[in-house]
């Protein structure tokens, strides 16, 4: 008897993420010049009958497939919110600011290598880097 082997892939993601009590959504839109991905404020439900949100939040991801190596997520990310740069770091001082990579992949005996020039958006914006990891 045979077992049926699935078609590996691997699966990327950058988010940038703001956090925290008292988010002014509109405000943070305004000033990225940008339009968020996903927004919530404290207390939404995050579906039906959910658990509600802790905190309210504003994240941005790039528009590209999620087939798409990790580089270019970083990259595109960077590049569309290098222009707000000053204001993510004077958010840091009351906010969290970060940036979630994802991985998902199932196949377990693989990895992947980022560029130093992807790095770019945590030297800048002075945030750790650091990736998320599932494998089914």
């Amino acid at each position: 008897m045979s077992e049926e082997v699935a078609e590996p892939y691997f699966h990327f993601s950058a988010t940038l993420r703001i956090h925290g009590d008292g988010l002014d959504l509109d405000a943070i839109t305004t000033a990225m010049g940008l339009q968020p991905t996903h927004r919530h404020k404290k207390g939404d439900s995050r579906r039906p009958g959910g658990q509600p949100y802790r905190e309210d939040a504003w994240h941005y991801s790039a528009d590209l497939p999620e087939e798409a190596p990790l580089d270019e997520h970083l990259q595109a990310l960077w590049a569309d919110v290098a222009p707000a740069r000053e204001f993510l770091l004077s958010m840091k001082a009351r906010y969290s600011v970060d940036v979630f990579c994802g991985y998902r992949s199932n196949h377990d005996h693989a990895g992947f290598q980022v560029e130093q020039k992807s790095l770019a958006i945590f030297n800048a914006l002075e945030i750790p880097f650091g990736v998320s990891v599932i494998v089914f």
